[in-house]
């Protein structure tokens, strides 16, 4: 699994054709992850900064979505256009854990075996 970490500020020139390639973008990810399940999460900041969180499963299914044509295209507009600043990470993840109460809401605590 892939966690990709994409932290910006938008230009003054980021408007209504930033905010329908962003929409155009998150098509083509699912169109491209197919069987391979992305979660994407977006978070604003009060400062404006805007932290877009990605998981993958897989790295080929990540490198398709690197070298997409219109991703490619999106990209150099973002650069030459619509952020004042971003900087990308990208990290394999190495383990996971986790816990949720909200599964277990209203219903009597179990043993667990």
């Amino acid at each position: 699994m892939f966690v990709i970490l994409f932290k910006s500020h938008l230009s003054e020139q980021a408007g209504e054709e930033y905010e329908a390639t962003e929409e155009r973008m998150q098509e083509r990810v699912r169109a491209i992850a197919g069987s391979d399940p992305v979660e994407v999460k977006h978070y604003t900041g009060e400062d404006g900064e805007r932290l877009a969180v990605m998981m993958w499963r897989d790295g080929e299914t990540l490198d398709k979505w690197r070298c997409d044509p219109e991703h490619r295209v999106a990209q150099r507009m973002g650069r030459e256009h619509w952020y004042a600043s971003y900087e990308l990470t990208v990290a394999q993840v190495i383990r996971t854990s986790g816990h949720d109460n909200r599964s277990r809401a209203g219903t009597a605590d179990e043993p667990r075996h």
